[in-house]
């Protein structure tokens, strides 16, 4: 390990520290006038998040990855929750000591802590406790189905009506309920899908990770096939290999699962989807996004494809923007995934938001430019975070037609 890497838990345990300590002074002359039964509840609150997170760090760090990845998602989780209310009830104790410096510098006179703002520091420091808890419990196999139409003008006759089931971001590494996985299947099989496509990050690190849920994913077929391509967590650039051969012969292995669910893995190159003499095309590929791996290729894989409709898929949607409705005006539909929607957030009705709005501008659902279309996928499984809230897994249902 780096000698960076060896004082990284160090400086985390440190910030959580500093931020533990702050907390406890913040709240520590307020809640003693409250009822006994109450304070007690607090300090136990208190004391039981920090030692599930401390407890959580070190075993995280000591473990390794000799740790399973969904046990080392609940330990993250036990840190983030814990690190999150801290940040929202630290945020009210400094609004109380700059409350106290104005009266310290103005009036030299009433110099206590303000029992309601620590008292609304408190009760907002909880809810991410109890939402984030909430998420873990109901969210990470709440499969939902998401139907939408896109109009192509263009399409031919024989694919009018054709319904294409996209599942995105499986991440089965951080799966741990393998009935609930088999479900999520079952949902994409009563679709009745004419084509499934999957848009990437089939795992987070290893290619093992899929062994223990090959059978349950090798269900999913349909009549004109089931294309897959990589995401930036297939090509395990996040974990450390003892050479890159080891690397290499990972990827090689995940590519090798793609045929062994009997999906055609796309690696920038295109084919067509045939039905009565008539063909649309069919383009994939290898991840390409801002700020990410880089290796897609799509002159590469465009070149050459002859077809009155051309559908994209491409994990990362930040290549629609940066690439695609710059220079292939010629792509109809881009299918893409990679943001979870950051798992958690908000849908009612035409409104929705997520904190991922923060990174990406188009994070789920269906957007338009012109005539092109992209359709970005909240995703299958889930990654970092064992939940959802709000943001469910998603099988979607686009529907072609020429209108």
């Amino acid at each position: 390990m780096h000698g960076r890497l060896r004082i990284l838990p160090f400086i985390i345990l440190g910030l959580i520290a500093l931020l533990e300590v702050y907390a406890y002074f913040g709240f520590k002359s307020t809640v003693q006038a409250y009822p006994d039964g109450l304070t007690n509840a607090v300090y136990g609150v208190y004391f039981f998040f920090m030692a599930v997170s401390v407890i959580s760090l070190v075993v995280i760090f000591a473990g390794g990855n000799k740790l399973s990845k969904s046990f080392r998602n609940f330990l993250f989780a036990g840190v983030f929750i814990n690190l999150f209310s801290l940040l929202f009830f630290d945020l009210f104790v400094l609004l109380d000591d700059v409350r106290r410096l104005g009266y310290a510098i103005f009036q030299s006179t009433d110099l206590t802590r303000s029992s309601l703002l620590i008292s609304i520091g408190l009760v907002v420091a909880a809810i991410p406790n109890v939402l984030f808890l909430l998420g873990m419990f109901i969210g990470p196999y709440r499969y939902r189905v998401k139907e939408t139409t896109i109009q192509l003008p263009n399409l031919p006759l024989a694919f009018e009506g054709l319904k294409i089931v996209q599942i995105s971001d499986i991440h089965s590494g951080s799966f741990y309920n393998k009935k609930a996985v088999n479900k999520g299947v079952d949902l994409v099989l009563d679709q009745k899908p004419d084509v499934v496509f999957f848009t990437g990050d089939l795992v987070n690190d290893d290619a093992t990770e899929m062994d223990p849920y090959k059978a349950i994913f090798s269900r999913i077929q349909a009549p004109l096939g089931v294309f897959s391509i990589l995401g930036n967590h297939d090509y395990g650039d996040y974990v450390q290999w003892p050479n890159e051969a080891a690397k290499a012969e990972n990827l090689d292995a995940l590519k090798a699962v793609h045929g062994e669910l009997g999906w055609r893995l796309l690696l920038n190159e295109h084919l067509y989807l045939e039905k009565n003499n008539e063909r649309i095309g069919l383009i994939g590929v290898e991840n390409w996004g801002v700020g990410f791996h880089k290796v897609g290729d799509l002159p590469k894989a465009h070149e050459g494809c002859q077809a009155p409709v051309k559908l994209l898929l491409s994990h990362d949607p930040t290549h629609w923007d940066e690439e695609v409705t710059k220079a292939y005006q010629d792509i109809d539909v881009t299918f893409s995934g990679h943001t979870h929607g950051a798992q958690m957030g908000f849908e009612i009705g035409k409104y929705k938001w997520s904190p991922i709005t923060l990174r990406y501008k188009k994070w789920a659902g269906l957007y338009q430019l012109k005539d092109q279309y992209m359709y970005i996928n909240r995703g299958f499984g889930f990654l970092g975070y064992p939940g959802r809230l709000g943001i469910w897994p998603e099988v979607s249902v686009i529907k072609l037609t020429a209108g």
